[in-house]
């Protein structure tokens, strides 16, 4: 019999290895996203998934326009698909960008489909799985198979895609060594692991906790919302994410006693980000900080505030991983859902 949980945990723990995979496969990308970047001037960008990878297209979307300044928004794939002229007008040349750790999701699929029929511009697809619908489909097509996992509850997939979006927003602002540069994270997702084990440990056996709240803004928004997602689909766990300053106008009352609050904090903004954490801690909420120094999970990273993003992921994943295994749950299989969905239709 599996024991339970050992995928997830696996999964999680050999993400130094698979993102130094996934970054050396990047690099032969590099001149492909120059050329896709500049190809032409796009009025605009768009980025798709469905769950965890709709939270990495918000989370890269806010990127992109935080590197670059190239207007970007992000969409379930399932409105782009079912109400594409809410998501962009007739007149706009857009680079459409779908993420999909399956490649076969229906709604994704059927998105790009309507977009190409449409002519409203080119599509990049980012996947995992090569041979997939989806990774034959744009006019470049990233694949990263060291993403791929047996669990459902992606965490592996969605970090190794998210390097992908990171190195896209890079290439768009013509930061050429930025691969270069990012190949400096295995190592810091190594040490968070190890460092930060037995506190992810001791956090997700607290039976005392009773709810859990991600902060996050800008492009760690994204991030937040799929940890939440993690603690959801792992540990059927109350968990909802907000943007950061944004938790004050109401969520706060909740934030009491039995309450955990996860901060995913910027260096740019953390003076307003501290002061909340304080308020809450004064009405009983337990808090945990992660961020690049002055926080309780620590990432001290050579690496420039925008390209540190991934680093928020492994700590959090594990933590949740942490919750399931206190609770009976097997977070390989979490109840009622699948790896990918795909419709009938």
């Amino acid at each position: 019999m599996v024991e339970r949980g050992k995928s997830t945990q696996a999964e999680i723990l050999s993400q130094p290895e698979a993102w130094q995979v996934a970054i050396e496969a990047l690099e032969g990308c590099t001149e492909e996203l120059s050329w896709i970047s500049s190809r032409e001037p796009y009025e605009g960008v768009i980025f798709i998934g469905c769950g965890s990878t709709y939270y990495l297209a918000s989370s890269a979307a806010a990127l992109l326009g935080e590197v670059s300044a190239q207007p970007a928004r992000a969409f379930p794939a399932s409105e782009l698909w079912l109400h594409p002229s809410a998501a962009y007008s007739r007149q706009e040349s857009l680079l459409l960008v779908a993420i999909s750790r399956s490649g076969e999701t229906t709604e994704t699929i059927r998105a790009c489909e309507a977009f190409l029929e449409a002519r409203r511009g080119r599509l990049l697809t980012i996947t995992c799985v090569p041979g997939s619908k989806l990774s034959s489909m744009g006019s470049l097509n990233i694949i990263l198979p060291s993403g791929q996992e047996d669990s459902i509850a992606q965490t592996r997939s969605f970090s190794c895609m998210y390097l992908a979006a990171t190195l896209l927003a890079a290439a768009w602002n013509g930061e050429r060594g930025t691969c270069q540069a990012l190949k400096q994270l295995p190592s810091r997702a190594g040490y968070l692991l190890q460092a930060y084990a037995p506190l992810a440990k001791q956090l997700g056996g607290d039976t005392s906790i009773e709810r859990f709240y991600f902060l996050g803004s800008g492009p760690r928004y994204g991030l937040a919302c799929e940890l939440s997602l993690k603690m959801k689909e792992m540990s059927l766990s109350h968990s909802e994410p907000f943007h950061f300053l944004e938790f004050r106008h109401g969520p706060i009352s909740m934030a009491t006693q039995g309450a955990m609050i996860i901060a995913l904090l910027s260096e740019k903004n953390r003076q307003p980000e501290a002061a909340l954490l304080d308020e809450v801690r004064a009405q009983g909420a337990r808090t945990l900080s992660i961020g690049q120094d002055q926080a309780e999970v620590v990432f001290n990273s050579p690496l420039d505030e925008n390209f540190n993003n991934v680093l928020y992921l492994p700590v959090g994943q594990m933590l949740a991983y942490e919750r399931a295994m206190q609770r009976g749950l097997n977070p390989d299989r979490p109840e009622n859902l699948k790896a990918y969905v795909t419709l009938e239709i």
